[in-house]
């Protein structure tokens, strides 16, 4: 499984992982992935957007996104996944199969070398459709 971030700034560190997501999992990454990639970006003054998922919604989720004073946009209940990231996974996906991995290891290298390889200008076409 992998976790990354979009943004007009360019995209967060891509980080791989082989537990099962839950609540206090989805905290420790906001904490050690989030939190540093946009203060590096934003500094300040950025935005979470998540779907509706009972790990980002958990009680130890909410708790830490209010600690940590992270602004989340609303979304929707029951809505269609239009988050702009599932545009990007879809992305990854496709290039990540043409190199055919054999293995977690050969997975996550390939993961991590077409998350760098994606242009700014497809991040930025990826982002902009949210506001439209």
């Amino acid at each position: 499984m992998a976790w990354g971030g979009i943004s007009k700034k360019g995209t967060t560190p891509l980080f791989c992982f082989t537990n099962i997501m839950d609540g206090p999992f989805y905290v420790n990454i906001l904490q050690s992935q989030l939190l540093p990639a946009a203060k590096n970006m934003y500094r300040r003054r950025w935005h979470l957007q998540q779907d509706n998922d009972l790990k980002y919604t958990s009680c130890v989720a909410k708790e830490f996104i209010a600690e940590n004073g992270i602004c989340v946009i609303d979304w929707p209940s029951n809505s269609p996944d239009l988050n702009p990231i599932e545009n990007m996974w879809q992305i990854i996906k496709n290039n990540v199969e043409k190199w055919m991995p054999q293995n977690i290891d050969e997975l996550i290298k390939f993961l991590i070398k077409e998350w760098e390889a994606i242009p700014q200008g497809t991040v930025n076409n990826l982002v902009s459709s949210m506001k439209n």
